[in-house]
């Protein structure tokens, strides 16, 4: 059971606390006008009606990667994190900061302030354009059903599954440079030498 979704804060708007299990890629929809204290809402898919309301040094950092023409940001990707470090009244609160951002051509580096009169360089990675496509599952081979004829490699023949009757005996063939002996003749007639299965006159 994944219990991320229990995890999310009960807030109209994206919290740090909804970050913690991990860090969130979204893609933008609309950006538009929010509150006095929260100027930009950035809605994203998926959003569930909580729009991400970038801090102001996210907001210099969309415009030093993106420019000032929010309506150029519909359909790019940001990677969302949250950093435990960011201070609210001297306490650390953390905070929703930028990690990647589609649209760059490299790394991005720039200055921002971390307290008074104090400045520290930031950096965000780029991010491709489209997410990843979803790998094809493998395509199982097909089964081959019983009896039916397996195709061997070149040079053999083909076969059908099952018992094959044994092959019946070769002739045998007389060995080269012999001939074989004529069968006896038996002569009849006088003179003739009585066959060997003929009787002897007065042994009887």
């Amino acid at each position: 059971m994944d219990i991320r979704s229990t995890l999310e804060a009960k807030s109209s708007q994206l919290n740090t606390d909804d970050l913690i299990a991990g860090a969130k890629t979204i893609t933008i929809t609309k950006v538009s006008a929010g509150s006095a204290e929260q100027p930009v809402a950035v809605s994203f898919e998926g959003d569930g009606g909580k729009p991400w309301y970038p801090c102001k040094s996210m907001r210099r950092v969309l415009v030093a990667a993106w420019g000032a023409d929010a309506s150029l940001y519909v359909g790019r990707r940001v990677t969302l994190f949250r950093d435990p470090s960011v201070l609210y009244g001297g306490i650390a609160v953390g905070g929703i900061r930028v990690s990647h951002l589609s649209h760059l051509d490299g790394p991005l580096s720039i200055a921002l302030t971390v307290a008074r009169q104090k400045r520290s360089p930031y950096k965000v990675q780029p991010l491709p354009a489209s997410p990843p496509a979803p790998a094809k599952p493998a395509t199982p081979a097909p089964a081959t059903e019983p009896g039916t004829a397996q195709r061997l490699p070149v040079g053999r023949t083909m076969v059908a599954d099952g018992p094959q009757p044994a092959p019946a005996p070769a002739p045998a063939t007389p060995a080269a440079g012999r001939r074989s002996a004529p069968a006896p003749v038996r002569r009849s007639g006088p003179g003739a030498a009585p066959a060997a299965d003929a009787p002897i006159p007065g042994l009887d």
